[in-house]
């Protein structure tokens, strides 16, 4: 995969190629650029070194995800230094922020922006959107898309009929009420004007068409893809394109394409006609060694371990001996959920599938693998001395009933690279059982195959993705992979009673004794904090008035990811 550094390498080649072709190349970045990583999570301030990498890409348009918004202090880091980096490029149209020196509420970033392209004199009115988000610090304020939109600012701003094109970029899903709503505000006002939207926060690649002048791309997840959207035939300066008149003089709708380009240095190096020696810039290799040094800095390539087999989050049914989630539920979860002055107490321990974000491999793991897998600082809270009549319901629960109850957020469950919304929306229910396959896209291997004609070509597993527009988006061809549902949580039971029986006597005329796990009477709930909300709403379902006053901290400092990697170092010992 290439790193930031080859992307802006990929930046500069590509706008060498357009500059002498004359035509115009912009770069979207539509959020989440925070966690999940170890650039980003395993330094001190969070994201020390990040923020100076980003900025060396030049993005023509940036917007905020979900992601920058859990706690004050990244999206303080936002306002403070990621706004002015991109220097007015940063838009905020929903988003609003305390500004941490004066205590007013303020926009986090201009609300939209209107400038020309360098090489043809496109006008383009651009606008940066997060979707309905209510997740966030108490310093931000989202406000809903469907009450902007109708804001005297917004509307002013989409009258303006010296436009070519509308850009939106949002961290907002493509088919959704909230881009369905700023569709249907600026089509109320400009009728044939096209708009290209980009979309986020669904890990997915995909694509929407909203009417033959308005379409939409999405771009993957965890910058495994970069999106390219192609667009010919828009007027230029107020003046008609010379492709875009019918034969009658009326004007034809522009042409829309999508790509989805594999993250890796041989696309970069096919798309730009170059070699290793000549496609990178001096920026990109001085960015890459940025990121070189930022990771020596952090020691991120320090050995916990070395893993034995490989470890899929969707990849493997759960239950199976190659799930993630197995492996947490059976190894992991009853070692290291412990409280010292309750050790001896039975407990229930309940995690969200959506607290790991990426399998893990057969091989070395690292401190850079443990933010990988698991970058989030959510600790563990528990409620003592649950009926276990009760308790044992709620895994249940937190994976049919409430999700049907509440709005319950996509971070709860671990998600699938899936290729469409209604399946996105499937996935969220319960896995059948025995598990049933699904055939879905992900990236396996950085090896691609380019795209060919013989049936012969050996393909590496990766995405084969089903749009709106079809199955030939994918840039490389790939084997698909099969995917599985897996549930929102998953719970381990632990330090259980246990229960003797005689068996039959063998042939040699003696008993076996077998021993099981016993129901005991109350248990220790304990919990990721996270899932809190949604299990004291499962508890109430039960007819129980527990609340948030009787919940206490568990294990108290300690994180699910601090806690992954010690088990690694304690079980999986050895150099790889």
């Amino acid at each position: 995969m290439g790193d930031w550094g080859d992307y802006v390498s990929l930046a500069e080649r590509l706008h060498e190629k357009v500059d002498a072709e004359g035509v115009d190349l912009l770069l979207i970045d539509t959020g989440d650029r925070i966690e999940g990583n170890g650039l980003y999570d395993a330094s001190n301030p969070k994201g020390k070194y990040t923020g100076d990498i980003i900025k060396e890409q030049d993005i023509d348009v940036i917007c905020t995800g979900n992601h920058e918004l859990y706690h004050k202090s990244s999206s303080d880091n936002e306002y403070l230094a990621t706004v002015p980096n991109f220097h007015g490029n940063y838009l905020a149209s929903n988003l609003d922020i305390l500004d941490p020196n004066t205590g007013e509420r303020v926009p986090l970033a201009p609300r939209y922006k209107k400038f020309t392209t360098k090489n043809q004199g496109i006008r383009i009115l651009a606008f940066g959107f997060l979707f309905d988000f209510t997740g966030n610090a108490n310093n931000t304020f989202v406000e809903a898309v469907e009450k902007t939109v109708q804001q005297a600012w917004f509307l002013e701003a989409i009258h303006d009929r010296e436009v070519d094109l509308f850009l939106i970029a949002g961290h907002v899903l493509l088919d959704s009420p909230e881009y369905h709503a700023i569709f249907r505000a600026i089509r109320q006002v400009q009728w044939d004007t096209p708009i290209q939207f980009f979309g986020g926060h669904t890990h997915i690649r995909d694509y929407f068409k909203y009417d033959s002048k308005a379409y939409g791309l999405e771009s993957g997840r965890y910058m495994e893809t970069i999106g390219f959207m192609s667009i010919t035939g828009l007027s230029t300066g107020g003046k008609p394109s010379t492709q875009s008149s019918n034969i009658d003089g009326t004007l034809a709708a522009p042409k829309f394409a999508r790509r989805y380009i594999d993250n890796n240095l041989f696309s970069f190096r096919h798309h730009t006609s170059l070699n290793s020696t000549t496609f990178p810039t001096p920026h990109g290799r001085n960015v890459s060694a940025m990121i070189a040094s930022a990771r020596k800095d952090l020691k991120l390539d320090h050995q916990f371990g070395c893993v034995p087999q490989d470890f899929w989050t969707n990849r493997a049914p759960f239950p199976h001996k190659q799930s993630i989630f197995s492996w947490l539920q059976q190894e992991v979860l009853p070692d290291i959920v412990s409280e010292p002055a309750r050790k001896d107490i039975p407990r229930l321990a309940i995690v969200n599938t959506g607290g790991i974000r990426f399998d893990i491999f057969k091989g070395p793991f690292t401190i850079g693998t443990t933010y990988t897998v698991s970058p989030f600082t959510s600790q563990f809270r528990y409620i003592k001395n649950i009926p276990f009549a009760i308790a044992k319901q709620l895994t249940r629960i937190l994976n049919q009933e409430v999700p049907q109850m509440l709005d319950v957020p996509s971070d709860l469950a671990v998600r699938m690279p899936v290729s469409s919304k209604s399946q996105a929306a499937a996935f969220a229910a319960p896995p059948p059982s025995p598990p049933e396959a699904l055939e879905h896209p992900h990236l396996g291997s950085a090896s691609q195959i380019p795209l060919s004609d013989s049936d012969d070509t050996v393909l590496t597993p990766g995405y084969t993705t089903h749009d709106a527009g079809g199955q030939d988006g994918d840039d490389t061809l790939h084997e698909p992979v099969k995917f599985y549902r897996v549930p929102n949580v998953i719970e381990a039971r632990i330090a259980f009673p246990t229960s003797s029986v005689l068996a039959a006597g063998s042939a040699e005329g003696e008993g076996v004794v077998l021993t099981a796990a016993s129901e005991p009477e109350t248990v220790d709930v304990v919990y990721i904090d996270f899932v809190e909300r949604y299990l004291l709403l499962a508890l109430k379902f039960l007819g129980t008035g527990y609340e948030v006053g009787d919940t206490e901290p568990y294990m108290e400092g300690r994180s699910l990811t601090g806690l992954i990697s010690e088990w690694v170092e304690g079980n999986w010992k050895g150099d790889c």
